[in-house]
This record gives structure tokens, sequence and C-alpha cells, in this order.
């Protein structure tokens, strides 16, 4: 591949996730965005275990069961010229970790928000983490096949509770409330929307007309029409202005509204987003930008996932390409290590199904066959010196200790609690006792709790329980030994070490850690994994 190729094959890449508070219809919206781009013939549904088909991104056993996602899913598809890697992110604040790692691949991201609740706590945390990457970002207002709030009212939340310009790039058109025409602002074009009753499993029929075309007045009624153009001549006339410059400085997201759940509105959402998002774009090692075209190939791991095949226990590590061309065979620079790895073939993955890849380019994102050396956060490269800013890990707020059922099963047990810990499912700590070490579990939310004991019984047959400890967050903790172990024996408090040997205390209460941290100027706290 030459030089002007692989130019042209980078700048076809979009890399993007999806950000969203629980429920808004985030693997909703993935499905139809895979239904659209030609991935699917029949798009699925996330409500419950009766459905017929279940979403693709949701391939464990228990989002299929319980119909949340609880993992990142790496997607793929080629639509119009594009190749498309869509990092589909849970949305459940409980694993609102495993959406961090994913937003450090992403180039850019869509943020869904309801149409009935606009901004949430959980979209506030996300878009956080969005801005300060610099992230692009696209609105989606979703649900709009039912009766929510006016959306005036609905750009001006996002306005000033997020602090970022809103540009209305699709504006609906009602009938008795409902989503029923869609004007994109940026073509001109309006999409007058009839509905199957298929439940949005095939696209929704749309027929494109003019503003002025009088098959408007027809489908919304002639009243709505009026008050519909009424609205975009007030959009015209007083709404924030189509700055592109902007968006690339994440200062102003372009707003559509739809329903990913009739697809009303995918289609305009996709091929606007397709040519507004940013192709890969140099990104940071130590203090020089790395060329995604100029460099020789380069990337990070930020995630691992063990058992997406359970007939084989496979261990896959994700990879975002930065930089150059990534082709099997090559010896690459591993910088944790610092050894040379040889890169076996990568890997397309679509949610659990996959297929080898012939080579991949800046923007992809691969799947790696790994047998444990590598983890998040890894930097491999053709050039030794490089290496990107590491995928942090963050102190957890609940606490369990690990009791096996059946003793027979310790190295089951252990080596499920080592898979799992890698790829951030849970972190895995130690706590010290006459007996020896005894597993101590930390998440950021409970329900990671659920998904470590279903996971260790389907995925390695062995029965936990799992004991509440009264720790309600912790610091890695740096400095003097005989300090740090006084520290961490006094009451309400509990000395353990992580998997790397990193030193960590928990306390009972936040007050408690408040005042350690003010009261011990000779130890430094960390709310992130130290390097």
């Amino acid at each position: 591949m030459n030089s002007r190729t692989l130019q042209a094959e980078i700048a076809r890449r979009r890399t993007f996730a999806i950000i969203s508070h629980p429920d808004a219809g985030k693997t909703t919206l993935t499905e139809k965005l895979l239904l659209y781009g030609g991935a699917l013939h029949l798009a699925g549904s996330v409500k419950g275990r009766g459905a017929q088909r279940h979403a693709t991104s949701d391939w464990m056993e228990m989002e299929r069961e319980r119909g949340i996602s609880i993992t990142a899913s790496a997607l793929h598809f080629e639509w119009e010229g594009y190749r498309i890697n869509l990092l589909d992110t849970p949305g459940h604040q409980d694993f609102s970790e495993d959406t961090y790692r994913a937003l450090a691949a992403a180039d850019s991201a869509v943020m869904l928000l309801d149409n009935r609740k606009g901004v949430e706590a959980q979209t506030r945390k996300l878009f956080s983490v969005c801005r300060r990457r610099r992230l692009p970002i696209t609105t989606f207002v979703n649900k709009c096949d039912r009766v929510g709030e006016d959306p005036l009212q609905i750009l001006d939340d996002v306005s000033s509770d997020l602090g970022i310009e809103c540009y209305a790039a699709a504006w609906p058109g009602r009938r008795d409330g409902r989503l029923a025409a869609l004007a994109d602002r940026l073509t001109g074009e309006v999409h007058l929307f009839t509905h199957k009753g298929d439940h949005g499993q095939t696209r929704v029929d749309a027929r494109v007309v003019g503003l002025d075309d009088e098959a408007v007045d027809e489908h919304l009624s002639p009243v709505q029409a009026t008050q519909f153009r009424e609205e975009l001549a007030l959009l015209d006339e007083v709404g924030t202005p189509w700055d592109p410059a902007a968006l690339a400085r994440g200062e102003l997201t372009p707003v559509y509204f739809g329903s990913a759940l009739t697809n009303a509105g995918v289609e305009v959402l996709l091929r606007d987003f397709l040519e507004l998002a940013p192709p890969p774009a140099p990104r940071v090692s130590g203090e020089a930008p790395v060329d995604p075209i100029s460099s020789p190939f380069s990337g990070f791991v930020f995630k691992v996932q063990a058992n997406m095949d359970p007939r084989h226990r496979d261990r896959i590590a994700f990879l975002r390409v930065c930089s150059g061309r990534y082709e099997a065979g090559m010896e690459a620079h591993h910088s944790r290590t610092g050894k040379t790895v040889r890169l076996a073939a990568p890997q397309e993955i679509m949610a659990r199904d996959r297929a080898t890849a012939g080579d991949a380019v800046a923007g992809d994102v691969v799947g790696i066959h790994d047998r444990g050396t590598l983890r998040v956060g890894d930097t491999l490269s053709l050039d030794p010196g490089l290496e990107y800013a590491g995928v942090p890990r963050f102190s957890p707020e609940h606490f369990a200790s690990v009791r096996i059922e059946e003793a027979l099963k310790r190295k089951q047990l252990d080596r499920g609690l080592h898979h799992l810990a890698e790829e951030g499912t849970i972190l895995l700590l130690y706590s010290h006792s006459l007996s020896g070490p005894v597993p101590v579990v930390g998440a950021v939310g409970r329900l990671q709790f659920d998904v470590l004991v279903d996971r260790l019984e389907r995925e390695y047959g062995v029965k936990v329980k799992l004991e509440t400890l009264p720790f309600h967050c912790a610091r890695w903790v740096t400095g003097p030994e005989e300090k740090i172990r006084s520290v961490g024996s006094a009451y309400g408090r509990r000395t353990v070490e992580d998997a790397d040997g990193h030193t960590m205390v928990l306390f009972d209460s936040e007050w408690s850690l408040q005042n350690t941290v003010r009261d011990e100027p000779a130890l430094t706290f960390h709310d992130v994994q130290p390097g």
C-alpha cells in the first residue's frame, strides 16, 4: 500500500462512540445504524427475554437476559465509501469505566438524549470526558415517536446545562405531538415518514421533498405545516449559526431529532454525521504528535476481553490503530515490557463474531489474539521510543471479599479473577491474613459484582459468594512504607495490594479519607492507579 493509497484509506475512517444515560436507547440506535449501514438485514431488540431477537452488540448471556449492555463492543461496517468503527458502550453507570476506555479510542462521539428527559446525570459525566479530550460531539434527541419536551426547550437545556452551543441540524415536524417529518437544515431537504408497524426491524419509508412542497401540508396538516415552517424561519433568524470549526473544537454540537425505535431520522443522522465527523487525527506520544499517515505503525490497547468464544476460552485485546498500517507478521515494540511482539493477523470484531482481516490502518479498531501478554493501556509500535498515555484505572467505591464454595476449584477461581481483572470487569486486590492472601474485589458500581459472580460460574465453573466489606472509598498510596502501614491499620481502614503490587488503603467513609489526606503530608494519595 503506497502513501497515497494509505492516505485515502485513513481519510475514509470514522471511529466514534455513542454515549448516553441508561435507557435513552443507545443500544437500539446502534442496531439501527448497523441496519442502515447494511451490516444487518433485520434489527434486534433489547427489551427483555421474550424478544424475537437480541441486540447484535449485546453478546453476553447476562446482557441478553437482563436487556442491558455490560461491556463495550466494537462493530464495523462500510457505507457509501466510509469505513465505520462504531464503539458501542455500556449506558449503565456501574460500567462507566468501560465507557471511559472506549472513549479513549474514539475520534468523535454521538450523544444520545431522551426527548422527555433531556440531559441526565450519566450524560453529564460522559460529556465531561469527551470535553476533556476535545472530541467533536453530535447530539441525537431520541424517542421522538412519543410526545416529549418542546424541541426549542431541549436546545436551550443542552446549551445551558453542558455549556456547549447547539445548532439545530435537523428539525422535527410533528403531527399530534409526534415526529412525522424532519427538515435537514444542512441539505434543505424534508423527509416525510410513513411507519410500517414492524417495530423498526426494517428501514422506515421516507419521501424526500422541498420545504415548500404541498406534500408537507398534506402529511402534517396545514396548521402544523405552517408551525413547522415558522419554527425553521425562527431558527434561521435567531438560532445558533452553523460553524464547522466550532464543532471540530468541541464547542458546538449539531442536534438531530428522531426515533431509533421506528428508524425515523436515523439515516439523516448517519449520512450527515459521517460527513461532519473527523477522520483520524494526530495523537500525542510524550510531547510530540504522531501523524496517522506519515508515522509508521502504532496503536494502543484500550480493552481486553476473555472468553468471547466460550468453546476456546480465548482472549482478545482490542487495539486502536493510531498511525500507519497494521500487517500480520510485523515485529512491534511492546512499550510496557520493552520486548518485541510478533503481531498476529488482525481480527475484525462484530460483537462475538469475528473474521480475519488482511490488514488495518490508522483509525481502525481490531482484535488481537493474546495469551496474557497485553494489558489495557499498552502501546505497540514500530518506533521503540513511542508510547501513548495509558488508559487509567479509577478508584472503586464498592468492595467485597471472595469466598469459594468448592476449595478444589481454587485454581479456576484464581485464573478467572485474574482474567476478569485484566479486562477491567473488577479491580483485583489482596488482603493479607495468617492463612495467606484473601482476594478482595473492588467495583465502581455494585452491578459489576453480579457480572463477576455470573461469569465465574458460566465461564470458569466456579461458584463464589461475595461478602460485602464496610468500605466506601479507596486510594492508592505512595510514600514511606512504615507510615503507610500505620495509616492502613487504623480503625475503619484496611491495607491491600492490587495485582501489580501497588499498595491501596480502603476507607469506611469519605470523611475518614479526607482527614487522612490532610493529616498525612508525607504520603501521596492517588485516585488513579500509579504507573
